[in-house]
């Protein structure tokens, strides 16, 4: 069986970070260290972003280490800028990705010897053990097996996203969709669609729903919080610091329209003028043919666009049982590493699992598994 010092798991922003990274600090693709990715191709979570969002319109778009992103159209849809962008930077620097590899759950295989890394499709790779010097186990459907000391998980947040409830929910006889789901604002010309969320995301579906013909009705749990500060790099880094102060005391990362607020562009501001962008409040209940807000509305619906953001996606990491009573996972002072887990790295959580951070995280993660992987006494075997 072929060892390895490293898997990354997720071929993401963070995750092509953390694999530049390890390259850079001398394990060897193949050799020592492998990513797995559940996609067909490249391009991470933003290969299934909606054809409507283009390069101009995509939030926090950041290049990777070494390799610079080019302005390509600004109308060219940002899932295919990206997908090329990091088609061409795994080729650049010959990462090792093995795909498609959806990875289903990292389970001691053992307690005393090690970690079972399963994919969905019966693959699987070892990955570490208990005892200081042992490894963790990674199998694939085809037999093919690695084993490995440490397991970086860059698996965001695209995977997972959040529905809330409301009474009378399941009644209402139009369409549902999530953001996870939406493909473009043309399949609503001519109806009556309600937007429930607070983010960027929500903001965009309306300007673009209202433009293609819809007649768009808006709800936020909370007033929207727009600001008028200056996105810079101060900025980003006290969005991270306040983030990684509850990731660092066990608790739920908060959404990110929650950490950094809307941005009042002039765009937004023209929204706002025009009436489309201005919240009813939140929704009382929903009904089969509407719902009743807040204001005391009660619109006909044809659709609900679920804008509610995305949780975690750490399903795979379950059987580790990482979770505090608060109901987080906590992260040590790099905000890379988890605290009940040594050999284990998080990127793409907190702070990180937002374009601003994800880069430097997977830098953080990479640098903080090679530390682990220098201090052992004997490197992994099988």
């Amino acid at each position: 069986m072929e060892a390895l010092k490293a898997v990354v798991i997720g071929a993401g922003q963070a995750g092509l970070s953390a694999a530049y990274w390890l390259q850079r600090k001398g394990l060897r693709a193949w050799e020592d260290y492998v990513v797995l990715d559940a996609n067909e191709g490249p391009g991470g979570a933003w290969r299934h972003r909606w054809p409507s969002l283009t390069f101009d319109a995509a939030h926090g778009l950041h290049p990777l280490p070494g390799l610079p992103l080019e302005a390509p159209d600004p109308h060219e849809p940002s899932s295919a800028v990206v997908s090329r962008y990091y088609g061409a930077y795994e080729r650049e620097f010959a990462l090792p990705v093995v795909r498609p590899a959806r990875v289903a759950s990292v389970t001691h295989a053992n307690d005393d010897e090690a970690f079972l890394v399963r994919a969905d499709d019966g693959r699987e790779w070892l990955a570490g053990s208990t005892a200081e010097a042992s490894p963790l186990l990674v199998r694939t459907d085809d037999s093919r097996s690695w084993v490995a000391n440490t397991v970086i998980s860059a698996t965001g947040t695209w995977d997972r996203p959040h529905w809330p409830h409301y009474p009378g929910q399941e009644t209402f006889r139009g369409r549902q969709l999530h953001t996870h789901d939406f493909r473009s604002a043309d399949e609503f010309r001519g109806q009556r669609v309600l937007v429930v969320g607070g983010g960027t995301s929500a903001l965009q579906f309306l300007l673009q729903l209202d433009a293609a013909g819809a007649t768009t009705f808006w709800s936020t749990r909370r007033p929207p919080d727009f600001r008028a500060v200056t996105f810079d790099a101060n900025w980003g880094v006290d969005v991270e610091r306040r983030v990684n102060e509850r990731t660092r005391a066990g608790l739920p990362p908060l959404s990110v329209v929650a950490a950094t607020g809307l941005p009042l562009s002039a765009q937004y501001r023209a929204g706002i003028d025009s009436g489309v962008l201005v919240s009813r409040g939140p929704i009382e209940r929903i009904t089969p043919d509407g719902a009743v807000l807040a204001d005391g509305a009660a619109p006909r619906l044809d659709a609900i666009l679920w804008a509610t953001g995305f949780r975690a996606s750490l399903g795979h990491l379950a059987p580790l049982r990482l979770r505090e009573p608060g109901g987080g996972v906590l992260m040590g002072d790099d905000g890379v590493s988890v605290v009940r887990e040594p050999r284990l790295f998080l990127v793409g959580y907190g702070a990180s699992a937002s374009t601003i951070g994800a880069t430097r995280a997977g830098r953080a993660a990479a640098v903080a598994a090679v530390k682990r992987l220098e201090g052992l006494r004997e490197p992994a075997t099988v």
